[in-house]
């Protein structure tokens, strides 16, 4: 999972070597936490127009994790 969104992440900055993807311990709730950083300058570019590729990132995240039978989340900082 987390090579996965390290993958679709790095394929939309202009800096691929400033992604990185930290992964919290499942919660009392079983869900896991995937938090993506990456540089300043392609902060826009994660995030998209009015969050729509952001939320698009989500969606690929929780259908992968729905065929693995996990629960996840991802949050962008």
């Amino acid at each position: 999972m987390k090579e996965l969104l390290e993958t679709v992440a790095k394929g939309l900055v202009e800096t691929p070597d400033a992604v990185e993807v930290t992964v919290d311990e499942p919660n009392e709730e079983g869900v896991t936490v995937y938090h993506l950083h990456v540089g300043p300058d392609d902060m826009g570019r994660v995030i998209g127009k009015q969050g729509r590729i952001a939320k698009a990132i989500r969606t690929v995240m929780r259908a992968a994790a729905i065929r693995n039978d996990v629960k996840i989340q991802v949050d962008i900082d």
